[in-house]
């Protein structure tokens, strides 16, 4: 379903991502993990189109993307909720929804709200409150919601626990299972690997720029170097 074939980014004089190779399956959900700065956002910028590539090629469905607008490749079917949340503080909750399928008319996705509902309830009793007045968590549910509303295939999603109280994760990773149980193909990027290897089905690690390890979730989760780094076993 996605490809990146020798993907390279620079900022500047510096390399954010050094000739990486990963594939993505349709149904599956893959892990990106790894320490602050490995390269895992960008990985998913550079997807998005938001960043564009100094070298190597991203393909959706055998399509390359790289000279394609970002939102052209909502369009095509891949839409993310980006690290740190980034929804729209003073508009509605369900102003919020529906600017996540700003490209489709409005009586076309009156059965996707009634989907992200079902999903996060609390955005149904919440829908009139402006965003920005959201708590952590809802604001973490309300920009997952906002993605889902443009239909992707794939969903990308960028930090979807950070700065969360534990039950609350516990939360957002059961309905991100939920998604992917629901046809949604899904590449996570996630600083709490040992949450990420019990969702995902496969892992990439990311080690500046590069990866460095790839494999089941399982056998990464067995794996001494990866329990010792980021396990904290």
């Amino acid at each position: 379903m996605l490809e990146l074939r020798d993907v390279t980014v620079s900022y500047g004089m510096i390399d954010a991502l050094k000739g990486i190779s990963l594939n993505v399956q349709q149904g599956e959900i893959i892990a990106l993990i790894g320490a602050n700065g490995a390269g895992k956002s960008t990985t998913l910028m550079s997807i998005s189109g938001i960043t564009r590539l100094r070298s190597g090629q991203v393909f959706f469905e055998d399509r390359p993307l790289s000279e394609l607008p970002p939102h052209e490749i909502v369009r095509l079917g891949i839409s993310q909720a980006p690290e740190g949340r980034h929804i729209f503080p003073r508009m509605t909750v369900r102003e919020n929804l529906e600017m996540g399928a700003f490209q489709r008319e409005k009586h076309e996705f009156a059965g996707d709200i009634e989907r992200v509902h079902d999903l996060f309830p609390t955005l149904l009793e919440r829908s009139r409150q402006l965003g920005g007045t959201l708590s952590g968590g809802e604001q973490q549910m309300l920009s997952i919601a906002r993605a889902l509303m443009s239909r992707p295939r794939l969903l990308l999603l960028d930090e979807p626990s950070l700065g969360l109280a534990p039950i609350i994760v516990t939360r957002i990773f059961r309905i991100i299972r939920e998604i992917n149980e629901q046809g949604t193909t899904i590449l996570l990027v996630e600083q709490n690997a040992k949450a990420a290897l019990r969702l995902a089905h496969r892992a990439y690690v990311m080690e500046t720029g590069k990866i460095v390890m790839q494999g089941t979730s399982a056998a990464l989760g067995n794996d001494p170097g990866i329990k010792k780094a980021y396990l904290g076993e």
